[in-house]
Parts: C-alpha cells; structure tokens; sequence
C-alpha cells in the first residue's frame, strides 16, 4: 500500500502545481488583455474617488467605446468611470456596485435602465455563471467572499462559485490572448439598417421569458436594494433611459408598464429620471438593431447626457 501511496501523492502533486501554474499564467493574461469587464476596471482603478460612476447593460457600453469616455471627462470636467457590463440586469450591477464601494466613493452614479433586463434570470442570476464574464474577472478574495454570500442570499447558482474559484474559465479560455473589447466596440464607428427581422430576432432574444409581472416585481425589488445601497453611501442617482430607433422601440414589449412601475420605484427612492429613448429615431445613428453608432452618441452627449452632467456637477 505504501509503495502505491507514494506515487499516487506525487502524481496529484505534480497535477496541482501544473494547475496553479496555468492559473497563474491565466490571470496574468487576465490583467495584460482586460479592458470592458467591470469588475477589472475596479481592480484597475487607482483613485479612492470619483465623480461618476455608470451602471447598465450594453446600450451604456458604447459610453465607453474608443475615446467616448475621456471626451466626456474632459467635457465635464469630472471623473466618470463606466462600469456597465453586456447582458446584466440589476441584480449583477448591484454586485458591481457593491464590490465597488467596498474600496472606492463616487458622488453620482448614472444607471442606463433596460425594461428587458427586469424580466428574466438569464440577465441576473444566470449572468454570474456567464464564462465569458467569469474569465475576465481577475481573481479578488473580497469578490469571491462577496459572490459565496450572492449564492447563499441571492439565489446565484453554486458553480458560478466554483467556477470562480477554481478558474475553470479562465484556464479554458480560447480567446486568453485577445483584447477583452465587447464585439459591438467594432461597429462602432457604421451605421445600421432598419430591419424588421433583426429586430423581431433582437428582442426575441432580450426578452426569453416574456414579461411576466412577478418576474418584473422581483427585479424591481432588486433595483430598489441597489438604490438603497446607493443612498447608504451618499450616492446620488441619476436612472437613464438610452435613445432607441423609433422602428425597434414600437415593438418593445408592455413598455409603458414597465416605464410606470419603474417611476413610482424612482419617486419613492429620490432618484432623478430622464427617458431620452424617443429622441434619436434615425436608423443610421445606430450601429445595429439597437446601439447607437459614433455621430449617434455624440449628438446624444451634446443634447441629453452633457447637460445632465454639468447640472450635477454645478450642484
């Protein structure tokens, strides 16, 4: 037995140090290639404090296309740090927010609200276990603590956990040696075309669930924990809705519930609110269905976005 013993500890040995050597290449091809996960831009961020932060999903992305951001910084004179990530309801931008606050402040945080992001698990639960979120989330024991409690309290599945922790998704990742740039930072700079079958795929594919009004209810509820959040930390909010092509937001599914029962949460909280979403129609300012392009979101800054930011900042 001893003779078999020995070199089945050796075996195991050498394996794990195989494995945490993979890992630790993983992790510094993580830290070389990052760029959009918002989990490593926090890691990333050297200052204690800034001016703004911005939460949402992939329509608040393209705020920090190129050099979108740096123009509004210099523009407003303030320090603005995007944190929004693809996919991500408000369940995820509240882990986002509060691994943020765990060593960092910011006076205003701009959160880009998306109806379909308040009906289905796949935009929350289901976003922590995403590989492609979980390979580009550098390795952190506060995000790991802070994701054991999100499976305990918050119904997040045990392998995204495990997954986290082990960096399953990382070793595995094909694309380990690509620039972490979401594929819509592509198109950025082209203009759509209306289709009415991309746009009927488009919102297929946002809402997999449909609306169901407990779905809503409960994300709401989710929504209502981030602002709480927010306030508990002095943080004034200020909730966004993006311009849409009038084609694409005529099909948007019970909306104007969605836009009543999200005002009454933002009254009740104290949070600001603009809906900016009817005031680019013009197919060919977006890149896609749904995602304005450059000329469309710099006339959206100049109109809409940059005035909000000033007000705040002469506050």
């Amino acid at each position: 037995m001893k003779t078999l013993l020995r070199p089945a500890l050796l075996f195991i040995a050498i394996g794990l140090a195989l494995y945490a050597a993979l890992y630790t290449a993983s992790e510094a091809l993580l830290v070389q290639q990052g760029r959009s996960n918002p989990l490593f831009k926090i890691a990333q961020l050297r200052e204690p404090a800034v001016d703004w932060v911005v939460l949402g999903a992939s329509h608040a992305m393209p705020l920090d296309f190129g050099d979108v951001n740096a123009g509004l910084e210099r523009a407003s004179g303030q320090r603005i740090v995007q944190l929004a990530g693809p996919g991500t309801g408000p369940l995820y931008n509240r882990f986002v927010l509060e691994h943020f606050l765990q060593r960092h402040r910011t006076r205003e945080l701009l959160y880009v609200v998306d109806a379909f992001a308040f009906y289905s698990r796949t935009w929350n639960e289901e976003r922590f276990a995403d590989a492609k979120l979980l390979r580009r989330t550098p390795w952190d024991p506060d995000i790991a603590a802070q994701l054991a409690r999100y499976v305990r309290d918050e119904g997040i599945e045990p392998q995204a956990l495990l997954d986290y922790a082990s960096g399953f998704s990382k070793i595995n990742n094909r694309e380990r040696c690509q620039r972490d740039v979401w594929e819509g930072e592509a198109q950025f700079e082209r203009s759509g075309r209306a289709s009415s079958s991309a746009t009927a795929k488009r919102i297929a594919y946002l809402y997999p669930h449909g609306t169901a009004s407990d779905a809503l209810a409960n994300y709401l509820g989710e929504f209502e924990s981030l602002l709480v959040l927010a306030r508990d930390h002095g943080v004034q909010v200020s909730i966004v809705k993006m311009p849409l092509p009038a084609a694409f937001r005529r099909q948007l599914p019970d909306e104007a519930a969605f836009d009543d029962a999200l005002a009454r949460v933002t009254v009740s909280h104290g949070a600001r609110y603009a809906d900016f979403s009817a005031t680019i129609d013009d197919p060919r300012l977006y890149f896609d269905t749904d995602h304005l392009n450059r000329a469309g979101l710099t006339a959206f800054v100049e109109k809409s976005l940059m005035p909000l930011l000033l007000a705040r900042a002469a506050r």
